[in-house]
């Protein structure tokens, strides 16, 4: 492991770092050319797929093992999505490999499992349709002789321009129910892609989908009808997780970055390290990356022994999600803050890096509702 951990490290450092800034200071635009581009090059490196399994090309890793390299991958913004390892893809895979039948699997888990093409899953809506609160979906699937008609709207569905196809979550009368619906379906319209902060990491954007009399086959529905919400569990702990592993490996090269810089800039007769301030501030961090570190592991060895869906597993995903979100924030704002004038330059990185983190604090499940989630479990008392 220590290996593979090393190799993807020498990867990210010598394609994926020069490429990212390309993307954030130049001006390059993060599309599919790029990304294959680099996940062809992570294939010829050995470090393509840790999500995936040897079937189809990837490294079939467990889940404590995907922590310790996708903490490498995760030292460029870019590194995630060399390794195909960004949402929405990593929880599709996750949800596919687990739910779906053996003709689903070869038609969608296969191609995007081996980096072929993207995903999207559509669950947000908006008001007064689903947020964080499921049940308030209101895009409506219903049945006919020969399948479904999807008729609702979807926004801030992560990579739908240029996906090859989209889990929607679509309401029945046996309840929330997932379809897969391919892109090129004339019921599926991908419309504008939102502004969002975060715009560098990912191709394909966050966008507003609509579902006009989308038919789809019987051979569309993803595990069974009315098992959506069941299903979303299937996905969201490991999804979570991933999310933070791939995060602290930025806030440990923004760390590392910072010390650099604060070694080598003077202020009052001294290097900045040498200040007291400054010192407190570099250990702060490295406690919020030991911590963030303890609790991914912890989660990801929890996941392996209990399964993803298993109540214990979304606990303590739920905390770990909660706390590494914050954790790296304070990080990164930290680095931001030792980088004077500079840290707000996107020349220094750290400037990018923390704003492409903040929506980390509310996507796969805002910090707030992950609170309520786990006083909840809390004092409910054991089961």
């Amino acid at each position: 492991m220590a290996e593979l951990v090393d190799k993807t490290r020498q990867f990210v450092q010598d394609h994926v770092i020069p490429v990212e800034r390309e993307v954030v200071v130049g001006g390059r635009v993060t599309d599919d050319a790029l990304r294959l581009d680099l996940q062809k090059k992570a294939k010829e490196a050995g470090v393509f797929g840790p999500l995936s399994d040897p079937v189809y090309g990837g490294l079939g890793l467990d889940t404590r093992a995907q922590a310790e390299v996708l903490e490498a991958a995760g030292a460029s913004l870019l590194g995630p999505l060399a390794v195909n390892a960004w949402a929405p893809d990593d929880g599709n895979i996750h949800l596919l490999a687990a739910v779906a039948n053996p003709e689903q699997k070869q038609r969608y888990l296969a191609p995007l499992a081996s980096g072929e093409v993207r995903s999207a899953i559509a669950m947000t809506e908006p008001a007064p349709g689903a947020g964080s609160d499921p049940r308030m979906l209101a895009t409506v699937a219903e049945e006919t002789d020969t399948g479904w008609v999807i008729n609702g709207r979807k926004h801030f569905t992560t990579g739908a321009q240029g996906a090859a196809f989209t889990i929607c979550v679509a309401s029945t009368t046996d309840g929330p129910t997932m379809f897969l619906v391919d892109q090129d379906n004339p019921g599926l319209k991908v419309g504008r892609r939102m502004p969002t902060l975060d715009h560098t990491s990912a191709p394909g954007g966050h966008c507003e989908v609509e579902f006009t009399d989308c038919e789809v086959p019987e051979s569309a529905i993803l595990g069974a009808v009315g098992r959506g919400l069941d299903l979303a569990q299937v996905r969201l702990a490991p999804s979570r997780l991933v999310f933070c592993m791939n995060w602290l490996g930025l806030a440990v090269r923004a760390q590392q970055l910072t010390a650099d810089h604060i070694t080598g800039r003077y202020s009052f007769g001294v290097p900045i390290s040498e200040h007291g301030l400054a010192q407190g501030l570099i250990a702060d961090n490295e406690i919020d990356i030991a911590a963030a570190r303890s609790l991914i592991r912890s989660t990801a060895a929890t996941i392996d022994e209990h399964g993803a869906a298993s109540s214990q597993a979304r606990h303590e995903a739920s905390i770990t999600k909660t706390f590494v979100s914050e954790a790296v924030w304070r990080v990164l704002d930290r680095s931001v803050q030792l980088h004077g004038g500079l840290g707000v330059c996107e020349d220094y990185l750290v400037a990018r890096f923390l704003v492409e983190a903040r929506a980390f604090r509310i996507y796969e499940g805002p910090s707030e509702v992950l609170r309520w989630s786990i006083a909840r479990r809390v004092l409910r008392g054991p089961r």
